[in-house]
């Protein structure tokens, strides 16, 4: 039995060995494109209700006094398909994690590249409600999928044991999973290195949590994606060389929410990604209390700006970030191995 799980820690590690060298290698490649076509970031200077964003556009003015690649995602999105694609394609295990990450990075890209290339009031990228209907559309498919052709109809709810929801009832579960942590790791986004070192931790549980159900091939694809984040977080940390883009956030969320769904722990997903709860929910505050009560709870949201506006480091909120969403990590293995996940 040990020289079993040996074998298949061995096999993830190298895995994630692999998306990181792919990685490693594709960022001069990226780097030359993005400078030569120009992949500049346009700064966002209003909110999605269309208010101004005075405090961030302060915050944030040093970052864009050069130019700032963005869309860097591309690289991950390479590197994990390449590895996965080559090493590590299962019909029931990485197929499905893999289409919602690369669905993810579809919608992300349309949005970057309008950011990217476009002028006048659309070059802030695609509308809020477009957005989210792509990504719903992601979400939907799978979720028929995951229903109908691999035959999950039930969710587990730690402590209390699985619980039927039929055909239906987990196609919207599903949608809501890709959906609502694609949003979230993309709201997130927005300091360097915070969502990337966030979502290599959530990815590295989820990674443990599919080894000890024997989902070998899952827990690769989780070491692949840590793999690509460690090489992304090698060039991110401030100040940033580049941002990953939406490419990169959506990629990333919506096959997190895949994921989860996969090991039959998406009631977990709130405790191992808290920080990122955290941040919506921020999000979500503010623009509820600027509509009904006319006046803003945080100086400006998310939750990351907020402390920025305070007078906190964005190295500080950074690593202080990562050391919560770790504990989180180690909180939610334990929740799914004790509730009935593992």
């Amino acid at each position: 039995m040990t020289g079993t799980i040996n074998e298949e820690v061995f096999y993830g590690l190298l895995l994630a060995l692999a998306g990181f060298l792919f990685s490693m290698l594709l960022t001069p490649i990226y780097t030359h494109f993005a400078y030569k076509y120009k992949f500049w970031k346009k700064q966002k200077k209003t909110t999605v209700d269309g208010e101004a964003l005075p405090v961030m556009t302060k915050l944030h003015a040093h970052k864009f006094k050069h130019v700032f690649p963005t869309m860097a995602g591309l690289i991950g999105v390479i590197a994990v398909t390449a590895t996965t694609w080559i090493f590590n394609l299962d019909r029931g295990q990485t197929w499905l994690p893999l289409v919602g990450f690369l669905g993810g990075a579809f919608v992300g890209v349309v949005d970057d590249v309008i950011n990217i290339f476009g002028s006048g009031r659309g070059a802030a990228g695609l509308r809020g409600p477009v957005k989210f209907f792509l990504i719903s559309v992601v979400g939907l498919t799978l979720g028929w999928f995951f229903a109908v052709k691999l035959g999950w109809t039930s969710v587990l709810i730690p402590f209390l044991g699985n619980f039927e929801i039929g055909i239906f009832g987990m196609i919207l579960v599903f949608a809501f999973a890709v959906v609502a942590t694609a949003n979230a790791v993309n709201i997130t986004d927005g300091l360097d290195g915070l969502s990337g070192g966030l979502a290599m931790l959530a990815y590295g549980a989820y990674g443990i949590i599919a080894l000890f159900q024997s989902n070998i091939m899952l827990f690769g694809f989780c070491l692949t994606v840590v793999g690509w984040l460690l090489s992304y977080i090698w060039f991110n940390v401030p100040p940033a060389r580049f941002m990953m883009g939406d490419t990169g956030s959506f990629a990333l969320g919506a096959g997190l929410g895949v994921v989860a769904m996969m090991t039959n722990s998406f009631l977990i997903l709130p405790i191992i990604g808290l920080p990122f709860v955290v941040e919506t929910g921020s999000s979500l505050i503010q623009l509820a209390s600027k509509k009904f009560f006319h006046k803003k709870v945080f100086i400006s949201a998310p939750l990351h700006h907020h402390l920025e506006a305070k007078g906190w480091g964005e190295a500080k909120i950074v690593m202080r970030f990562w050391i919560i969403a770790g504990v989180c990590a180690i909180f939610g293995i334990f929740v799914a191995a004790t509730g009935g996940a593992i």
